[in-house]
């Protein structure tokens, strides 16, 4: 008999790794506090399912076992036979932390607590718990199913135990993982800042628009979207949100300044492809975006934004955010990248990524464009420790 998972919250995230415990045998019990959320949960999981069947990923006889294995609770007394707990609730770290208050005095000492937080530190989300060795960051993608990544984030408290309890389960799922220091947007979300933000300084300046900002990043540097087409797929607010909590996590350091142009947008209710309109307007019979056909004015955005991103990418190895192969691993598999940041620094040369982010700061004069010295002291035909 498989072990039990606890899910809290029946949103987008918690819904999709509640699917993926259940595909891989395990009872799940799926806690939601909210009517509607709870009320729905099952009907969202069985449509997703449903298209696994019809795309023939799954037989009518596997999805119906499937289905029977998640149970939806409105009691947290019915997470108490739980070895994992993992909450999916919305970023509010007091809400989180009443969470895992509540949770120890339900569950066994043995079961592990694990947060999907992608933007709060861990630490503080164990605080309440008791026997907080026991509590760990499990930052899963959306959708969970699908993308392989998981990031695992200990805390000081943590221990070895529980991060290989957790770290040979989700590889059970079929997850690749990666090791991550308890800090600001750990590994993904911290150094795929600089694609959204510098994309937004560009239309901020007005040397291009977001047709020819995407295009540049897709043709020129090999992405597979352009970051407005991501944020617009992600949900404006959304993105803008991790942006402002990571500003403030990190002492509002000018690198990571959110853009007004992408508030104004949330203001108006512009959020993207779940509203019609964001960066692109999709309502039916808009005009499509055109980008330039200026290849110099592509390839000077495209190596303005790749560099930033390289130079973000030697400043958390250089913090000990993670391992040189996490960090490439974590980029690719998690945020699809066309190659490993640190393998991508390695491959153009740090002197050329050190230059370029030189040249920027000299001629904006801002601290937005420090170097990392990490590109100044990286060795000669190898990554860095």
């Amino acid at each position: 008999m498989q072990e039990t998972i606890g899910i809290v919250g029946a949103g987008t995230m918690g819904c999709g790794i509640a699917q993926l415990a259940a595909q891989h045998g395990h009872p799940v019990h799926l806690y939601e506090t909210d009517t509607a959320s709870a009320a729905t949960a099952s009907e969202r999981i069985a449509g997703v399912v449903d298209r696994l069947v019809t795309k023939g990923a799954l037989t009518k006889k596997a999805a119906q076992e499937l289905l029977g294995r998640i149970q939806v609770c409105r009691s947290i007394e019915e997470l108490e036979p739980c070895s994992l707990v993992l909450e999916a609730i919305s970023e509010n770290l007091s809400a989180k932390q009443e969470l895992f208050e509540s949770l120890s005095d339900v569950c066994a000492p043995s079961c592990l607590f694990a947060t999907n937080t992608s933007s709060l530190s861990v630490a503080a989300i164990a605080a309440e718990a008791t026997n907080p060795e026991r509590v760990l960051g499990l930052h899963f993608f959306n959708p969970a199913p699908v993308l392989p990544l998981v990031e695992i984030i200990p805390t000081d408290h943590t221990t070895q135990e529980v991060v290989k309890r957790a770290e040979t389960l989700v590889r059970r799922w079929g997850k690749t993982t990666v090791r991550a220091k308890d800090t600001p947007g750990f590994i993904v979300n911290r150094i795929a800042r600089p694609f959204y933000g510098e994309a937004l300084r560009i239309l901020e300046e007005g040397i291009a628009d977001v047709a020819t900002i995407d295009s540049a990043m897709r043709e020129r540097s090999g992405f597979r979207m352009g970051p407005f087409q991501l944020m617009d797929l992600i949900g404006i607010d959304v993105n803008l949100t991790v942006t402002e909590t990571f500003y403030r996590a990190m002492g509002c350091d000018p690198r990571y300044e959110p853009s007004k142009l992408q508030a104004a947008l949330v203001a108006k209710g512009h959020l993207g492809r779940k509203t019609e309109v964001g960066f692109y307007d999709y309502r039916t019979g808009a005009v499509e975006l055109q980008p330039s056909a200026d290849s110099a004015l592509q390839l000077n955005i495209s190596e303005r934004i790749v560099a930033m991103i390289l130079n973000e990418a030697a400043e958390a190895r250089r913090a000990g955010v993670a391992s040189v192969e996490d960090i490439d691993t974590a980029m690719v598999k998690g945020a699809n990248y066309p190659r490993g940041p640190l393998e991508w620094i390695r491959q153009i040369g740090p002197a050329t990524v050190l230059a370029q982010i030189n040249a920027l700061r000299a001629q904006y004069n801002t601290e937005r464009y420090r170097p990392s010295p990490l590109l100044e002291t990286w060795p000669t035909d190898s990554h860095p420790t």
